[in-house]
């Protein structure tokens, strides 16, 4: 097998050159006065409701969409006050028609702004009327000329000008707008609950004694969610449901998971005294410290000692760590070759039930108290389903917690309840910078018990699958009582917590790259990767053994590359692929990985920053023939936002790019330029520059079509244009990492 690479060199950066051009209309599309006559009703009533209502400075405004639409489609004109319409979002919705997405984007904007965007309306009435015989279409409205006849200065009202940037602009954004409205929560919670309110720039806590609801600090997530019980929750509902973004139920049972106790035969058992073995964090139910591996877990219980434990209370911890830190001699056939691990367990649940609020606030301060913990593995889950409009509360602080510390979480998939059903995953199994495992049987096919992605309609979850057991191939652990059998998604993500932890802490690699090792060696070479089977499998079943996760066949070269985008273009047009009589005999595929800032509050817009991958030969414009035929960003590219979000994964923090090796491939022609090249294009959501000095790692593969070793050629070639490459040799990297942990004495 051939060592993976890794390549060290500069990315160039460059500002977006691209300017807005002039407002135009879609094909085929018709603004007619009545629709614009409509939208005025719409605000109408909506201005009526907020004068005879004082809780809030401003008012909250749904735009209810035509489809799902990218940032550039969005109202630019309507709803402007002193900030742009994109700034004063505070909430993003899907509404389903007839299995279509649409848009349900919710504003915080003054009173003003709504009598501005009325008169605006009324303005371009008007100019559809005099000029237009009351509607305007696509051919008409992007054939400029027959706007200059119009002398805009006519349309001046109350010392507002309307120049005809402003027609063009209230013409295009009514074009996405099917109305305006008031949205309020669907969602059925009668229960103790976690309760997410708009941002509405005032104090939470005042805004809710205004509606006689008495909350304490100690209730408060943040500055937006709140615990609430039954009683206060339902004056809420009773009074300004309005006011509400979204809202899950707080207490939940443990997914349900298949434990059988076997012979009590645990006592046979022995094991070595710890060394230097890497750490993982492991964050679950209690820990039973007489167990014969105690010697390897620092174990801390942060439930109420007043609270009365059960033996049941130390089944599931105790399971879960038991595998961590030797599932290999437990399980010899799944042995993944990476030996034992240490761990710093801490119990935050009882296996009757927890509740979400005080496991967020506890995994807060676990992450804060432990910086040299880079992986956690979390196997709590949700028997509850995810909601479709927004993360759970609990997946959102695992993000926020990933995006501004040095750590990842490992999660599990959750567990049906009843295996005939069919059922979505529960949180955190929604948290989108984590990797998320689901199980598979023996033969690779998703277990009975799985349970479904997709994540907010497209994103990517689960992220993988693993072996957590199935009825007659149970999963062996160890209990309070002995030994265990299982099946469960929480026994499949232990072994893929020992696989990061060992490619960050032993190998040396970004959290990024991690991530994108392992994605990259569940896909392989398979054809496509579709929702449907992402829903299950996420991007396929990661490999056994360490060896087929960190080296790459023969016929194949494959390198990491990594680094930080500091403009809107990070690009480096320098790869070497090694040449055959000017022809490149590859097939080449890229994952790319990075952990962006989120915002629960955006609700489906979750998250900040979407960095677009293209990677591919240069052709003789000098351009990026990327493998995948990506052109969201070329000049003459136009891809409608559900095909951006479906074949490119536009905002989701995971990219696969890549090709099938297919009988009768044939090596294609090199261009003027010999080399390949790699465009990262980040764009931001929020106009907040969030994604500046964002971080992302890429596995990049080439697999030779007629089976050739290539590899010393590509090493060669890569240092001569100046990058500085390096095997990652595990065997080094060991000596490496046992020579750094050894205590040396100074005389």
């Amino acid at each position: 097998m051939n060592d993976i690479l890794q390549l060290k060199g500069n990315f160039e950066q460059r500002e977006n050159s691209n300017r807005p051009g002039p407002a135009t209309l879609l094909a085929h599309q018709c603004v007619k006065v009545d629709h614009l006559q409509s939208l005025i009703s719409d605000l109408n009533q909506l201005q009526i409701f907020w004068e005879n209502n004082n809780l809030l400075r401003k008012t909250l405004i749904s735009v209810y969409y035509t489809r799902v639409v990218p940032k550039s489609n969005r109202i630019s004109r309507l709803l402007k006050s002193d900030v742009i319409p994109n700034e004063s979002i505070v909430g993003a919705k899907f509404k389903t028609t007839n299995k279509q997405h649409k848009h349900v984007i919710t504003h915080y904007v003054p009173v003003s702004s709504l009598k501005t965007t009325i008169q605006d309306l009324k303005k371009a009435i008007r100019i559809l009327n005099e000029f237009f015989n009351g509607k305007i279409d696509t051919d008409t409205f992007n054939d400029k000329t027959n706007l200059t006849k119009i002398d805009f200065s006519k349309y001046t009202y109350d010392g507002h000008t309307f120049p005809k940037t402003a027609f063009e602009q209230v013409i295009v954004d009514a074009s996405f707008v099917e109305s305006f409205g008031l949205n309020e929560p669907t969602d059925n919670v009668e229960n103790q609950s976690l309760v997410t309110f708009y941002d509405t720039q005032t104090n939470l806590l005042e805004l809710l004694k205004k509606l006689g609801i008495a909350a304490t600090p100690n209730q408060k997530l943040n500055s937006t969610t709140v615990l609430l019980d039954e009683i206060n929750l339902k004056i809420l509902y009773e009074k300004a449901p309005y006011l509400v973004s979204m809202a899950t139920e707080d207490l939940s049972k443990l997914d349900p998971y298949y434990f059988e106790e076997s012979l009590n035969n645990q006592g046979i058992l022995t094991i070595d005294e710890p060394k230097n073995e890497p750490t993982i964090g492991v964050i679950d139910t209690q820990f039973d410290k007489n167990v014969y591996f105690s010697k390897w877990v620092e174990s801390t219980s942060l439930i109420d000692p007043n609270i009365p434990m059960e033996t049941s209370d130390y089944t599931h911890g105790t399971n879960v760590v038991s595998l961590i830190v030797d599932g290999p001699t437990l399980n010899p056939a799944l042995d993944d070759g990476l030996g034992r691990f240490r761990v710093r367990h801490y119990g935050v649940a009882l296996a009757r039930g927890f509740s979400s609020f005080s496991i967020i606030k506890a995994i807060q301060q676990i992450v804060l108290e432990n910086p040299s913990i880079h992986v956690w593995n979390l196997s709590l889950g949700s028997d509850k389903e995810i909601n479709d409009n927004f993360i759970s509360a609990e997946a959102s602080e695992l993000d926020k917690i990933q995006f501004e510390n040095d750590v990842i979480f490992i999660i599990a998939g959750t567990n049906k309840v009843n295996s005939l059903s069919s059922q979505r995953i529960g949180a955190p199994a929604d948290s989108l910078n984590s990797i998320v495992v689901n199980s598979v049987d023996s033969q690779n096919q998703p277990a009975k018990y799985t349970r479904k992605g997709i994540v907010l309609s497209f994103f990517a979850k689960p992220d993988v699958s693993y072996y957590g057991g199935t009825p007659g191939d149970y999963m062996y652990v160890v209990d309070p009582l002995g030994m265990g059998k299982v099946t469960g998604t929480s026994f499949a993500a232990p072994w893929i917590a020992r696989k990061v932890a060992y490619l960050i802490e032993v190998l040396g690699l970004s959290k990024e790259l991690a991530k994108a090792l392992i994605i990259d060696s569940a896909i392989g070479w398979k054809e496509g990767v579709d929702n449907a089977s992402i829903a299950l499998k996420g991007y396929g079943v990661v490999p056994q053994k360490i060896d087929d996760i960190v080296k790459s066949d023969e016929d194949e070269i494959k390198f990491l590359v990594s680094g930080v985008s500091e403009k809107y273009d990070t690009y480096n047009y320098n790869f070497p692929v090694p040449l055959v009589d000017d022809k490149y005999p590859y097939v080449a595929k890229a994952t790319l990985v990075y952990f962006p800032k989120t915002s629960r509050n955006q609700g489906v817009d979750y998250t900040n920053t979407e960095l677009d991958i293209k990677f591919g030969r240069i052709n003789n414009d000098n351009k990026i023939k990327d493998i995948k035929g990506n052109n969201q960003t070329d000049s003459n590219g136009f891809v409608l936002e559900d095909d951006a979000r479906n074949l490119f994964r536009k905002w989701d923090n995971v990219k696969h790019i890549g090709e099938t090796l297919k009988p009768g491939t044939r090596a294609r022609l090199s261009y003027n330029n010999p080399n390949w090249g790699m465009s990262i294009k980040t764009k931001e959501r929020l106009n907040h520059n969030d994604g500046e000095n964002i971080r992302f790692g890429v596995v990049i593969t080439l697999k030779e079509i007629t089976g050739k070793n290539r590899i010393e050629d590509f090493i060669q070639q890569a240092s001569f244009r100046g990058w500085l490459v390096t095997r990652l040799s595990v065997e080094n990297q060991v000596e490496v990492y046992n020579q750094a942990d050894e205590t040396i004495n100074f005389d």
